[in-house]
């Protein structure tokens, strides 16, 4: 079953960004702005993230492939920064339509990078997510006729932060451990946000005095500490290919979420959309390289010898 254990990693990290948009829209329930809130999600993920360094690591900090590093912190920062912006031109749900595009965006730099087109089962796995979103972002009634071209534009620079940082993931170095590794992104995604957003809240009272900070906390876990903990790990072992289609659990997470926490309606349509999702994303892990592997030509042979050498070779 350790085959399985990378991709669950994955699944459990988006899935925890999922949470985020949810926790956003209490935190404006409750008064604050969305500056406000991403602004309390990266310094408190960032002070949450020394407190595990310190905990888990007595070694001093490693500098080594903190270039890479930087960029996933500022592409972390980057991607809630612009997703905000989107925000102020399209409704929520086609905001999570666009930033959902990460899933083919994610395909086509893998494919460059590696020089190489994605596996039958990728395409179909594709075909199929893309099938499900607008069904269960409830978009089949919406009128798109009056988004701002700005909308567009800024829905879709979300979803390119969000793969490059994936991809950023990807190649960080596996010499750094994990808590070291997750110190210097929060840093830098901090820093980020800091420019662009709100820092004043840290020292005007507005953090601690005015009870944003249990905001703060919950998005600093499931928008910062848990998805880059566990991305950090899992990314580089299942590949970005792969990594950026399980991660379209996000989306019917996040419509879970806000019908629990939100009393949010969801539609019988809705319901097939996220079903299909989730269908598409299985698919990578189940059928390809990446789960349970299948010599495919063995098949078309119909060499079952070859089929059940490679079935008790997984199973061991």
């Amino acid at each position: 079953m350790r085959i399985y254990l990378y991709p669950l990693l994955v699944v459990i990290a988006a899935s925890s960004y999922g949470v985020v948009s949810t926790i956003i829209k209490l935190a404006m329930r409750s008064g604050f702005s969305v500056s406000e809130a991403v602004t309390s999600q990266f310094f408190i993920g960032f002070c949450l993230a020394s407190g595990i360094f310190l905990l888990s690591n007595r070694r001093k900090f490693s500098f080594n492939g903190i270039k890479i590093l930087i960029i996933a912190g500022v592409l972390t920062g980057l991607t809630n920064i612009v997703y905000g912006h989107s925000l102020n031109y399209l409704p929520a749900s086609l905001a999570v339509v666009l930033l959902f595009q990460f899933t083919w965006i994610g395909m086509l730099i893998s494919c460059i990078t590696k020089r190489q087109f994605p596996s039958r089962i990728e395409s179909l796995s594709l075909i199929i997510l893309v099938a499900g979103t607008i069904p269960a972002a409830g978009l089949i009634d919406v009128d798109l006729s009056q988004i701002p071209f700005q909308g567009w534009l800024w829905g879709l620079a979300a979803a390119l932060c969000y793969s490059l940082f994936l991809f950023a993931n990807g190649r960080a170095n596996a010499s750094m451990t994990t808590s070291n590794r997750l110190v210097w992104v929060s840093f830098f995604a901090f820093m980020t946000t800091a420019v662009f957003q709100s820092p004043e809240i840290i020292w005007n009272g507005t953090l601690f005095n005015g009870g944003l900070w249990l905001y703060g906390l919950a998005l600093g876990l499931f928008g910062m500490i848990i998805p880059v903990f566990l991305f950090t790990i899992a990314v580089p072992k299942v590949g970005l290919g792969t990594s950026s289609i399980l991660s379209a659990i996000e989306l019917p997470i996040a419509v879970m979420v806000s019908v629990i926490l939100l009393s949010e309606t969801v539609t019988a349509l809705q319901i097939v959309g996220i079903v299909t999702i989730i269908l598409g994303m299985g698919l990578p892990v189940l059928i390809s390289r990446n789960g349970l592997t299948i010599n495919m030509k063995s098949l078309k042979t119909k060499k079952l010898p070859a089929v059940l050498k490679d079935l008790k070779k997984h199973s061991s």
